[in-house]
């Protein structure tokens, strides 16, 4: 169980003012000026050693990432962009922090700027956050008139900070697809190599990283790597953000420690599942784009990026979809491959036409106007689709089919079994999703 002591995020439900004296009353920007004084290999050692794994979904150590960006300028600049394109079905973690505890991501980007040697940093904020990016700027400009970040600040690091406001694609979500959008094109994914730390912004030597793994820096430094690599468990540390959506009592936010056990998680924070915990069908527990998880695998279950790896799921931005046995399985997944396929920016064929297809088909499977031999027809191009596009909207996409097919495959046959019958006119029995 997570102390209050050990909280990052003090204000995530907007109880408290979100301005800055407020924020600072709370530990914001303490002692920054020291922090920087340590030095880049100071800091970005003490990221490496907290065991930050990034938090935007891939789960990427941080540090190591930072460290990736050249030490020493070749004459190009060097940037942060914070990705704030928060687009994942099921995830509103970021939002709550740019909404009411801004300081934090704007005292995080001057940080984490300073260790890669960067002087300018871009937050990307989703198209219909319109509120958050009204917040968010207020609170830059804030920062600015109080001269802690800006060309000449009390840091001493020269430092400037751009929100950036986008126009609503999922696609920018990918880090490549949101440097082209960016820089005012199409936003549309690059092929890699060369890697952003290379040539990402404007040619540029550039590390994307996720709103939360940035606005937990400045705290981990303040108090400690050995700190933050105590909570949680061995290489799945410190606290995190996670989302509940779906079928519990209250859905909510809520910052705890990393590996927490899923029923802990929600009959502590949610008041349990809808109608009890027998009640429970399946979860998805990392966002949309991670495959589904039955009752069978949720118990004892640790909400940790290996535990779901090894589960052959994800924990991707900690958005649990927790659904209950009134839910209809099969349409739930169709729905979301009718998001990827509007979604798809189109570039990469597999994902164009595939992702189309794989909603045609699953429509059908709804009704049950299909034929068994077409599930594993469904299977065997999700699998031509994932790893085979050049960014992860193909497996984003492909991930869900496969997780219904691996764990629902007999709901799919008894629905295929109930329009049959009802075609020939026999009497049939109502499925579970009946």
């Amino acid at each position: 169980m997570l102390h209050d002591r050990d909280r990052i995020f003090t204000n995530l439900y907007g109880i408290h003012d979100a301005g800055l004296k407020a924020a600072m009353k709370r530990g914001s920007w303490d002692g920054t000026k020291q922090l920087i004084e340590m030095g880049r290999d100071w800091i970005i050692d003490e990221m490496k050693a907290s065991g930050l794994r990034g938090r935007g979904g891939a789960g990427f150590p941080t540090g190591l990432k930072w460290s990736f960006m050249p030490k020493k300028s070749d004459g190009r600049p060097s940037y942060l962009v914070v990705n704030a394109d928060e687009s994942e079905p099921g995830t509103a973690k970021d939002r709550e922090i740019m909404r009411n505890d801004p300081q934090t991501l704007i005292e995080g980007c001057l940080i984490a700027s300073f260790a890669m040697n960067a002087n300018a940093c871009y937050i990307y904020i989703r198209g219909e956050y319109v509120r958050e990016k009204e917040a968010l700027q207020a609170a830059v400009d804030e920062a600015y008139a109080a001269n802690l970040i800006g060309p000449n600040n009390i840091h001493g690091w020269p430092f400037d900070l751009y929100v950036h406001h986008g126009a609503g694609a999922y696609i920018c979500g990918e880090e490549t697809a949101l440097l082209e959008s960016l820089e005012g094109k199409k936003g549309m994914p690059r092929l890699k190599p060369p890697f952003p730390a290379n040539m990402g912004l404007y040619g540029a030597p550039t590390t994307v990283n996720n709103v939360e793994s940035i606005a937990v820096a400045p705290t981990i430094l303040r108090r400690g790597a050995a700190w933050f690599a105590a909570i949680g468990k061995p290489n799945n540390t410190g606290t995190k953000l996670f989302t509940i959506s779906g079928h519990v009592e209250r859905p909510c936010n809520v910052e705890v420690e990393m590996g927490i056990d899923f029923r802990e998680l929600v009959e502590r924070h949610c008041g349990g599942i809808r109608g009890g915990w027998d009640n429970l069908l399946a979860i998805i527990p990392g966002g949309s784009s991670v495959p589904m998880i039955p009752a069978a695998q949720c118990q004892e279950l640790s909400m940790d990026f290996d535990t779901l790896r090894n589960l052959k799921s994800g924990l991707g931005t900690a958005a649990v979809i927790v659904m209950d046995k009134s839910t209809d399985v099969i349409q739930a997944i169709a729905r979301l491959a009718h998001f990827y396929k509007h979604e798809s920016c189109g570039q990469c064929t597999p994902c164009r036409e595939g992702t189309g297809w794989m909603w045609r088909v699953l429509t059908r499977m709804v009704r049950g106007e299909a034929q068994k031999r077409e599930i594993d027809l469904l299977l065997e191009v999700s699998l031509q689709i994932e790893g085979h596009t050049i960014c992860a909207l193909g497996d984003a996409a492909a991930w869900p089919v496969q997780g219904l097919i691996r764990h629902f495959r007999h709901e799919i046959e008894a629905r295929i079994d109930q329009f049959t019958a009802r075609s020939n006119g026999d009497t049939v029995l109502p499925t579970a999703a009946e």
